[in-house]
């Protein structure tokens, strides 16, 4: 029965080993000229090169149709080649406007493992999809949480860290080349705009107001607007002053905001001014323009819709106005006012990002003819700064300086991490007092039992801890080219298992990854536990058998080393013989043959214990290798054990015990449960014997001693 279960269990192994590998594709390198042509048909691009304020070379494709720029498209590993978890760039094709927008993205090529097999391609695209329309100075965050002014793109699940890499990859890029080529302006202060304060509810005179600035004045005389256009085709094409007053005023206007309070309820009036509060949505102002002379509304806004007469200037921005923007002015409420031709409210509205309380200008265009169709302007600008006690100013922003991807991500997965640290504290008092715990089986077994669920839980499903071959093959990829400690901060669980794994193999050796850390080895430990608790009938192989099944894992390590030499994509993809992905980080939701694949080694585990582990795990196999490293031996043994005692071999679920006694430290994963038979008087022979020969001393000597000091006696 027990040859048959094992022929049936090595079928099924073969069939889901099979059918995972036909899954296996690899997924070359995109052509970039391919896909702007996808992106913009009947266009030509041409290489371009610009160089940045330091001197560094940008390279770039200009793309063109019919002589029309129509973007500017660049491989983010050419500008700004961030390195991935893989320790490689992920590099992505990126189109941008000559307006300073996103247009395409398209992942060209990675090395990630986690997007290699297990996430489709077309999740990539939906996440370089919400590129297109963003502005280039939009600030874009993706994971964790957004901070105030910055867009929250959609990540991928599973693949947290990389889309946060290939978002610093795009922004930079994008802004390194829009900076270069003059698309975008560095701006290092960052403001925020003022509140207008509602609670001043007093009015003032016209004379007051004019007085402490709350509106002013642009006053042009004729001979300002002609001394204006000298040297223009414009010069002497205008209206002349009147002969008998050569001072006279060509435009008088005053202007203000109207929706500060002291000075709309002055000169609007209550109602109107509450009338004007109503309209305005937030964010929205209003202009007041009141003028004698030229006209500052013109004609253009009757046939374009558009006044091209006025406008108005702050941040090097400027606020022009539509024919839905104007209200016009019936009158005003101060009597000291003088009258005026010309009366008008001009609403700011919200997209124009207007900070009343920092200064601007109103800018009046004068417009000369000089043709049926040509006109010369020129320009005159009065300014305008807002009384302190009218607004509220921020406390401006503490600007802290960016932080590194990896200081980023470590601090949004702070909770993980201290609990992570804690758990591995845990285990090191474990295995520091492990000679004192494990004469408490029972005590030892309950807490084994419940780090093996905080394994699985938190390690393995929560945060995604797992560990693999692959992250061998990317250190001594590292190794062998540009290291960098970056890459591997990246992702702050793995890199704490890692030292874990270093700290605890140079101590005691590697099963304590192997028995304690690992996700996969403690699921499997605990689907034993329940299959041994339901009286499920177990089984093991023959010694012989055993044996040689141990090098099974150590060829298929060389098979996927050799691969990596090769090709790091390529070993990346056979390394799915571990199951870790399928189980932890995709929670199953694989292609059929990765979830038998699963499957069938969890099963395994009903009949007997980690047959993964024991003969197949490339991980386990690189982490032995360098087991002599290891500084103590706090496993105890004695002369007894083998010879003759197999009291602990034969109890050693994993086999790890050598016929002679010895613990083949490669195989041991330190379950500790040879150590509980070591101190156990009821159960290891050589203390029992040792007893027993005592007590007869003890008899021969007419001694009367109780059991307790006799069995300390033989200890």
């Amino acid at each position: 029965m027990a040859k048959r279960s094992i022929r049936v269990w090595i079928s099924a192994c073969l069939f889901s080993l099979v059918s995972f590998t036909q899954a296996l594709e690899v997924s070359p390198a995109k052509d970039p000229q391919q896909i702007l042509q996808n992106w913009y048909p009947d266009s030509t691009w041409s290489d371009a090169e610009i160089a940045n304020a330091r001197g560094e070379m940008l390279s770039y494709f200009e793309v063109e149709r019919d002589g029309e720029l129509l973007a500017y498209a660049f491989e983010t590993e050419k500008l700004q080649p961030v390195p991935a978890y893989s320790g490689e760039p992920v590099n992505i094709l990126v189109a941008i406007s000559p307006e300073g927008r996103y247009l395409n993205a398209q992942t060209l090529e990675h090395h990630e493992p986690i997007l290699l097999v297990g996430i489709p391609e077309s999740k990539l695209d939906v996440f370089t999809d919400q590129y297109t329309n963003l502005d280039l100075t939009q600030r874009i965050k993706v994971g964790g949480n957004a901070d105030a002014g910055q867009l929250q793109l959609d990540g991928i699940s599973g693949a947290t860290v990389t889309v946060m890499v290939m978002n610093v990859s795009i922004t930079r890029s994008a802004t390194a080349l829009a900076r270069a080529l003059g698309l975008i302006e560095v701006n290092e202060t960052i403001t925020l705009p003022a509140t207008i304060r509602d609670e001043l509810t007093d009015t003032k005179s016209w004379q007051t107001l004019t007085g402490d600035g709350s509106v002013r004045r642009l006053k042009l005389r004729y001979d300002q607007v002609e001394d204006a256009f000298a040297g223009t085709d414009a010069e002497g094409l205008g209206k002349p002053a009147p002969a008998d007053n050569p001072d006279a005023v060509f435009a008088d206007i005053y202007y203000t905001l109207a929706d500060l309070p002291v000075v709309g309820r002055s000169i609007l009036g209550d109602s109107e001014f509450q009338w004007l509060q109503e309209t305005l949505q937030p964010g929205e102002h209003a202009l007041l323009v009141l003028g004698n002379g030229y006209s500052f509304k013109g004609s253009g806004y009757v046939r374009g819709g558009i006044f091209d007469r006025i406008q108005l200037l702050q941040n090097e921005q400027a606020i022009s106005f539509r024919d839905l923007d104007y209200m016009r002015v019936q009158d005003i409420y101060l009597d000291d006012a003088p009258q005026f031709s010309e009366m008008a409210l001009f609403i700011i509205r919200e997209h124009q990002a207007f900070d009343p309380g920092a200064p601007w200008q109103f800018e009046l265009l004068v417009r000369r003819q000089i043709g049926a169709i040509d006109s010369v302007f020129t320009s005159f600008k009065g300014d305008y700064v807002v009384p302190e006690n009218y607004v509220d100013r921020p406390e401006p922003p503490v600007v802290e300086p960016e932080l590194e991807l990896w200081q980023q991500v470590w601090q949004e997965r702070q909770v993980e991490i201290v609990i992570l640290l804690i758990g591995l504290t845990v285990l090191m008092a474990i295995l520091f007092f492990q000679d004192v715990l494990v004469r408490y089986p029972k005590l030892v077994h309950n807490i084994r039992n419940g780090y093996l669920i905080f394994t699985v839980v938190f390690i393995g499903w929560y945060t995604a801890g797992q560990i693999s071959v692959v992250n061998v093959f990317t250190f001594l990829q590292a190794l062998m080219s540009d290291f960098t400690w970056q890459t591997f901060l990246l992702d702050p669980i793995i890199f704490i298992m890692w030292v874990a794994v270093a700290v605890t193999a140079l101590l005691w050796g590697r099963g304590v990854f192997c028995g304690w850390l690992c996700p996969f080895g403690a699921l499997q430990e605990l689907i034993n536990h329940l299959a041994r608790w339901a009286k499920i009938p177990q089984f093991e192989l023959p010694w012989a058998v055993h044996e040689r099944l141990w090098a099974v894992k150590y060829l298929i390590l060389l098979a996927l080393f050799g691969l990596s030499l090769q090709s790091l994509s390529l070993a990346e993809q056979y390394a799915e013989i571990e199951p870790f992905k399928t189980t932890f980080l995709l929670h199953f939701a694989r292609e059929w043959g990765y979830f038998a694949w699963a499957v069938v080694l969890l099963l395994s585990n009903l009949f007997t214990r980690k047959v993964f582990c024991r003969y197949m795990c490339p991980l386990g196999a690189a982490l032995s290798v360098p087991v002599k490293v290891k500084l103590f031996d706090w496993l105890k043994r004695r002369d007894e054990c083998g010879k003759p005692c197999r009291v602990c071999a034969n109890e050693c679920e994993i086999q790890a015990i050598e016929p002679d006694g010895t613990i083949n430290q490669r195989e041991c994963h330190y379950c500790l449960d040879c150590q509980m038979t070591y101190f156990n008087e009821e159960k290891c022979p050589p203390l029992i014997t040792k007893a027993k020969k005592a007590r007869k001393r003890a008899i021969a000597r007419g001694e009367q001693i109780d059991i307790v000091t006799l069995d300390a006696a033989a200890k």
